[in-house]
């Protein structure tokens, strides 16, 4: 799935509805393990005003800057200007461009969370992230996972 004839690494955009919790996750996660070797977006289809409290708090302990997160409103053109969009939970909402990779990961809202179900949360979409970087990037070097280190 990477792309053939391109210098520009794939983009992902990691889709939800307020756009601050579970694309969160996914966006910093795999800037965090891609290295520049793919681009991640995160946007909703109703964005809140500040990403979940308690997914800043506990991507912090694990070492992953989030001081620079913020909602951004899901469009048409950020998903065709896309090689692949990720939804989580934003389903029918989501707006559909032909011509790019469509996956849903079911994965449960952190937001209002205890630490434990948020961190049981980062590790799902922890595990997909890496798979999808091997999937579009196939040497690809991964770092151990962020939940190894802490």
């Amino acid at each position: 799935m990477t792309t053939t004839g391109s210098t520009s690494p794939p983009q992902v955009v990691f889709a939800c509805i307020r756009n601050g919790g579970r694309s969160v996750i996914s966006r910093v996660l795999t800037e965090h393990y891609a290295g520049g070797r793919v681009t991640a977006l995160s946007a909703g289809t109703r964005p809140g005003e500040h990403i979940h409290a308690e997914v800043a708090e506990v991507l912090e302990s694990l070492g992953l800057d989030t001081s620079e997160e913020r909602p951004e409103l899901l469009t048409r053109d950020t998903i065709a200007a896309s090689t692949m969009a990720i939804t989580l939970g934003c389903g029918e909402e989501c707006p559909y461009v032909p011509g790019v990779t469509y996956r849903d990961w079911p994965v449960a809202d952190p937001g209002g969370q205890d630490d434990a179900t948020v961190r049981e949360i980062i590790a799902d979409l922890d595990g997909r992230v890496r798979s999808l970087l091997v999937e579009l990037v196939p040497d690809i070097e991964l770092p151990v996972s962020v939940l190894e280190q802490a």
